[in-house]
Formats: C-alpha cells, structure tokens, sequence
C-alpha cells in the first residue's frame, strides 16, 4: 500500500513536470522548428539573423519569424540586437535540467513499478 502512495506521488510529480516541459515539446515537435534550432546551433554564440535563416529553407520570411516567435516564447531563443538587426541565439541548456528531472522521475516509476 506503501509503495502504491509512492508511485501514485511520483506520477503527480510526472504531471506537473510535463507541464512544465509542455511548452518546449510543442516547440520542438515541429520539423521545421527542428531544423530551424539545428541552425541555430550551428551559427553559435553568433547567431542568426531571419534573413540568413530563410536563406537556408524554402519558407518565407514571415513564415521564419512566426516559428521563431513560437521558440522565443518557449524560452529557447534569445535574441541580440546588433545595429538594426536581430539575430538569434539558442539557449536550451537550462532546459535540458527540467526535460532531465521529468525524465527521471518517469525512471523512478517505472524501476517501481517493475520491482
């Protein structure tokens, strides 16, 4: 019975972090936002501008900047202004410590459950 309270606590610990991760997956469930983030990481601690993004695919401007718009409000894009400019910089490390945790606990339920 114990041990039942325990899972049943840890999947509520499961939910709330899947809210907390809910934002960044629908973010990077989307191929074209992959791609876009895999361009970032490219460009470095430089960045990228829209121009130089829609350079490398076949969509429009405003098509870049409303998936850029989706990663920024995700928390994954920091942008710099340079002169007149934007570019964009990934910052997915500090959520890698919150996809992490969610993962973990996930590992903790199911060891549980498979003892």
């Amino acid at each position: 019975m114990q041990r039942e309270t325990h899972v049943m606590e840890k999947i509520k610990l499961a939910r709330r972090q899947f809210e907390e991760c809910s934002a960044l997956f629908v973010a990077l469930g989307d191929v074209t936002r992959q791609k876009i983030v895999c361009d970032l990481v490219e460009a470095g601690d430089d960045g990228i501008n829209v121009a130089q993004l829609t350079g490398k695919s076949l969509l429009s401007r405003p098509a870049i900047s409303y998936h850029l718009k989706v990663l920024k409000n995700c928390g994954i894009l920091e942008p710099v202004k340079q002169g007149t400019q934007i570019f964009y910089r990934i910052r997915l490390r500090e959520h890698f410590v919150i996809v992490k945790r969610l993962m973990q606990t996930l590992d903790e339920i199911f060891t549980e459950e498979d003892a």
